[in-house]
C-alpha cells in the first residue's frame, strides 16, 4: 500500500513537471535582447516614444523635430510620439501594459520607475553592451549621426541610470529644484535675501507676511491672499529635508528609514506653520507661480524645468494679465540647514528601451535613444525652460554658450529667471544627490511626500499633529504605499519577479507533494508500531 501510494506521488510530481514547463515554453516571456550584427534599414519598422509634456508647445516642437531629423537619418524608421501630460501617468500605462506585453518603445520616465518595470520577465533592455559596441553603440562607427560617446555624458547623471549592477536608461535633461522669490516683498517686510537661503530664514518671513491691516487684507501685499510659502512636490521636500540633515531614509538595498524622530520633527515643523496658513502646498492650493505671479507668495519653491512660468515678466502664464503684479524675482537654490554644506535634489528625465519580439525595432529605438542626446535636441530642449543639457558635448558648444550669455536680453528664449535657473544647476551638480533606486523606491517617495499633506491638511481641520498622531500616520503610509512589503534585500524582488511562473509552480508543487509523502509515511510507521505492539 505504501509503495502504491508513493508511486502514484512520484508520478503526479512527474506530471506536474511536464506541465510547469510547457506552461514555461509557451508562455509570453521575452528573451533577453540580442544586438543584431547589422541594422536593417530597408524593411519598415515602427517605433512608438511616450513622452511627457505639460502645454509647453515649444516642447513638443522640440519632440518633432527629432522625430523629422531621426526619420531622415534612418528613412524606413517610423517614430509614433505620444504625449503625457504628467510622469505619474506614463508610468501607470507602462505598469498595465508592461502584463499585456504592449509597453512602448521608448519611453521618458525616472529610475524609481525603472525599477519597478524591472520585475517584469526581460521587459526593459539592459544598456552596457549597447552602449559599448563599436558598431551601435555610443559613437559608433556605423550610427547616421553624430553620436555622443560615453564620455561625453555627465558622469554623474549617468550614474543616476545604474540600477541593480547595469544600466537600464539614459539621462535625457537634468533640472534641480529652485526657489523663486519676490524680493520686493522680501524687503518690504524689513528682511534681505541671503546669499544661501535658510530653512529658518524662509520660515521667519513667512511668518512676518502674515500680518494684517485692519481690514483684513494683508500688510505686504494689501490683498486678502496671501500664502508666503508654497512647495511643489512635497515628496522632495520631505527627501532634501531629510538629507540636509544627514538623516535616514532608505538603504540602497530597499530599507525603509524613513519613520523616524527626525521625519517626526520635519512634520512637527511643517504644522506649525501650516497651522497658521503661511505655509501650503501644490495639492492644497495651486500652482505655486499663479500664486506669486498674483503677488500673494513670496517664496515658491518648484523645478528648475518651470522657470519659464516664474515672476512678472514670465512667458507662460496661467492667471490673467489684469491679476499679474510688478515685483522683482530672483532665484536662489532651496533652503538648507548647512550653508556650507548645500543638498539639492537631481531630477529630470531619463530614457529606457523596452524589449520587443523583433531584435530590428529594438535596435531601432535604441538609436533613436541616442539621437535625443545629439547637440541639435538637447540644446533645443534645454532652452524651453530650466532644464540642462547632460552632455559635456552641448554643455561646451558654442552655440549654448551663447544662450546662456545673452540671460535677459528678451522675455521668451532668453528670459532671466530661466537661464538663471539653468546656472543654477549648472554651478551645483556636484551638490545635487538622487535617492536609492529599488523595486518599491517610488512608493517611498509618495509616502514622503504624503505625510507632509496629510500634517498640513490636519492643522487646517483643527487637528493636533503630536507623537500620536504622527505614530498612527506612520502606520497609515506603510498601509498605504505596502511599504512593509518592500523587503530589505531589494534585489531578491526584483530576481524573485523574473522568475518564470512555470518554474514558481513547479517549485510549490514540489514541496506541497514531498511534504504530503513524508507527512504520510511517518503516519504508517507510527500505525505499524502500535499494530506490532499489541501484537
Amino acid at each position: 500500500m505504501n509503495n502504491r501510494i508513493v508511486s502514484l506521488c512520484l508520478i503526479f510530481t512527474i506530471l506536474i513537471g511536464v506541465l510547469s514547463l510547457s506552461a514555461c515554453h509557451g508562455s509570453n516571456k521575452k528573451k533577453e535582447f540580442e544586438l543584431p550584427d547589422q541594422f536593417d534599414t530597408e524593411t519598415p519598422i515602427e517605433i512608438s516614444f511616450w513622452a511627457k509634456n505639460d502645454t509647453n508647445i515649444d516642447q513638443v516642437a522640440v519632440y518633432n523635430k527629432a522625430i523629422e531629423d531621426f526619420e531622415r537619418a534612418y528613412p524606413n524608421v517610423t517614430v509614433n510620439l505620444e504625449l503625457y501630460t504628467d510622469y505619474g501617468r506614463i508610468y501607470n500605462d507602462v505598469i498595465t501594459n508592461i502584463a499585456t506585453g504592449t509597453t512602448p518603445n521608448v519611453c521618458i520616465t525616472y529610475p524609481d520607475h525603472i525599477a519597478t518595470y524591472m520585475t517584469g520577465e526581460n521587459t526593459v533592455v539592459p544598456l552596457d553592451s549597447l552602449m559599448k559596441d563599436k558598431k551601435y553603440g555610443l559613437g559608433g562607427s556605423e550610427v547616421n549621426f553624430d553620436s555622443v560617446k560615453e564620455n561625453e555624458i555627465i558622469p554623474k547623471f549617468l550614474d543616476e541610470c545604474f540600477i541593480g549592477g547595469n544600466y537600464y536608461a539614459l539621462p535625457y535633461l537634468r533640472s534641480t529644484e529652485a526657489c523663486y522669490i519676490n524680493k520686493t516683498y522680501v524687503e518690504a517686510l524689513g528682511y534681505t535675501v541671503p546669499e544661501v537661503l535658510t530653512w529658518d530664514f524662509i520660515w521667519e518671513v513667512s511668518e512676518a507676511a502674515m500680518a494684517k491691516n485692519p481690514d483684513g487684507t494683508y500688510k505686504v501685499n494689501g490683498q486678502k491672499t496671501m500664502i508666503p510659502f508654497i512647495y511643489k512636490s512635497t515628496d522632495n521636500m520631505m527627501i532634501q529635508m531629510l538629507e540636509q540633515q544627514d538623516a535616514d531614509y532608505s538603504t540602497l538595498s530597499g530599507d525603509v528609514l524613513i519613520f523616524n524622530d527626525d521625519t517626526a520633527e520635519i512634520l512637527k515643523t511643517v504644522a506649525s506653520h501650516a497651522k497658521t496658513r503661511a505655509f501650503s502646498t501644490f495639492k492644497i492650493s495651486s500652482y505655486p507661480a499663479n500664486f506669486l505671479n498674483a503677488g500673494q507668495c513670496i517664496f515658491a519653491i518648484d523645478s528648475t524645468a518651470g522657470a519659464t512660468w516664474m515672476g512678472s515678466d514670465a512667458p507662460l502664464v496661467d492667471i490673467p494679465e489684469s491679476q499679474m503684479v510688478k515685483f522683482e524675482t530672483v532665484v536662489k537654490a532651496i533652503p538648507q540647514y548647512d550653508t556650507e554644506n548645500p543638498k539639492m535634489i537631481s531630477q529630470g528625465p531619463s530614457m529606457c528601451i523596452f524589449n520587443k519580439e523583433n531584435s530590428q525595432e529594438v535596435l531601432a529605438s535604441w538609436l533613436f535613444m541616442q539621437f535625443m542626446l545629439t547637440n541639435d535636441v538637447q540644446i533645443a530642449y534645454s532652452q524651453t525652460e530650466g532644464y540642462l543639457p547632460v552632455t559635456t558635448k552641448a554643455q561646451n558648444s558654442a552655440e549654448y554658450k551663447d544662450y546662456l550669455a545673452k540671460s535677459g536680453e528678451d522675455n521668451d528664449l532668453h528670459y532671466k529667471i530661466k537661464i538663471d535657473a539653468t546656472k543654477l544647476l549648472l554651478d551645483n551638480i556636484d551638490n545635487t544627490f538622487v535617492t536609492p533606486v529599488f523595486n518599491g523606491s517610488a512608493s517611498l517617495r509618495n509616502a514622503a511626500g504624503q505625510m507632509i499633506e496629510e500634517v498640513a491638511k490636519a492643522v487646517r481641520r483643527n487637528k493636533t499633529v503630536d507623537d500620536t498622531f504622527i505614530k498612527n500616520l506612520y502606520s497609515e503610509m506603510t498601509s498605504l504605499y505596502k511599504l512593509n512589503e518592500i523587503r530589505n534585500d531589494a534585489s531578491s524582488i526584483i530576481k524573485l519577479g523574473k522568475m518564470p511562473a512555470g518554474s514558481i509552480v513547479l517549485i510549490v508543487s514540489l514541496a506541497v507533494i514531498w511534504t504530503s509523502i513524508g507527512v504520510y509515511l511517518v503516519y504508517t510507521l507510527i500505525k505499524k508500531n502500535k499494530i506490532e505492539r499489541k501484537s
